[in-house]
């Protein structure tokens, strides 16, 4: 993750202490660059042990979740990353004494939610796209 003063970005005070909002396509590149799998993981496994066609259906099930996710969790994270630019623009930074509010908190939560549905999304795509042995039980 993207870190501003030890802070990463999915942390409230990397963006009190001035950390930029990142792109999705940043986000991507580092949930790709880390191998993270999301909060999902054990049920993504659990499906992918299951035998076809319930396998593929579950998968694609899980994918189509978190696809409707993202879409919303993007339109949020548009929203919060605009309410934090208003924010900035109406309150300078104060080294002193600086103050985390509601607009910190909500795009560090959108962020992670971002970064949860991509890692999914990205583990999804990997294993939709490879096709079991036909001899597997």
């Amino acid at each position: 993750m993207t870190k501003h003063f030890e802070y990463s970005s999915g942390h409230p005070w990397y963006y009190v202490l001035g950390g930029a909002v990142l792109f999705p396509r940043q986000i991507v590149n580092d949930v790709h660059n880390r191998g993270y799998r999301g909060y999902a993981a054990s049920d993504i496994v659990a499906a992918d042990a299951l035998s076809e066609p319930k396998r593929s259906r579950m998968l694609r099930d899980y994918r189509e979740k978190f696809r409707d996710d993202l879409k919303r969790d993007l339109s949020r994270y548009r929203q919060c990353a605009n309410a934090l630019r208003s924010w900035r623009e109406h309150h300078a930074l104060n080294h002193n004494d600086p103050e985390c509010a509601d607009v910190h908190t909500n795009i560090s939560l959108k962020h992670n939610h971002l970064y949860n549905d991509f890692a999914h999304l990205i583990w999804l795509e990997e294993l939709l796209s490879r096709q079991r042995d036909l001899f597997d039980l």
